[in-house]
């Protein structure tokens, strides 16, 4: 009798063996409506910390600001705690917010928010000419496959249909992936603000990014 041998091959020791993963899974980037927001939430929104930017000011910063990747104990960052997407409808009118669900088949694996024009978004700054991605998450296991940036392109295309000349992003200095992900787009690092969470017990600093449309 012939023996057979089952081999399990798991989607990171794909990643990790240079295999085109996202060309051979069945991804499918939908733009969807407030009413999908219940598929919206299940995808993970946990970030491994590995490393972060730490500020080195030049004479007190007047020779500018240095951000420098240095390494940190490992620990897991729950971004989830601090998005309810289920409760966004109680704070604002989201009228008009676009969201975008990415799928494996029919499992949500990411998703982005964006919102537009809308009263009381403090980080839109009154303006009708910018776009906030206020949310952008990928399931762990999925990362690293060009999914955020095959759901950035939506994004950009979203923006530029209502004329915007921005795109608007807020990262941390311990989120180093996002911050490289963001440049790689394209994305300027246009704010710096060491006591944006002032207050808070984890000091951390928060990171402005632009894109620019035109």
């Amino acid at each position: 009798m012939t023996s057979k041998k089952i081999v399990i091959v798991t989607l990171a020791a794909l990643k990790a063996s240079g295999w085109s993963v996202v060309n051979q899974m069945n991804i499918n980037i939908k733009e969807v409506t407030k009413e999908q927001l219940g598929e919206y939430v299940q995808i993970p929104m946990w970030l491994k910390v590995t490393s972060i930017y730490e500020l080195n000011k030049v004479n007190g910063g007047i020779g500018g600001i240095l951000l420098n990747e240095v390494k940190v104990d490992e620990y897991i960052k729950d971004l989830g705690i601090y998005e309810k997407p289920l409760k966004w409808e109680e704070q604002f009118d989201i009228s008009n917010w676009g969201f975008f669900i990415a799928y494996d088949n029919d499992k949500p694996i990411g998703g982005a928010t964006l919102v537009y024009d809308t009263e009381g978004v403090n980080m839109l700054s009154g303006r009708k000419d910018l776009t906030v991605l206020w949310d952008l998450r990928i399931d762990p296991e999925y990362k690293s496959m060009g999914i955020g940036s095959k759901l950035f392109s939506h994004i950009i295309d979203w923006a530029k249909e209502r004329n915007c000349r921005q795109i608007k992003i807020e990262t941390q200095n311990n989120n180093v992936p996002a911050c490289k992900f963001y440049a790689k787009q394209g994305a300027m690092l246009g704010e710096l603000n060491e006591y944006g969470y002032y207050g808070e017990d984890d000091n951390e600093v928060m990171l402005i990014w632009y894109l620019n449309l035109e």
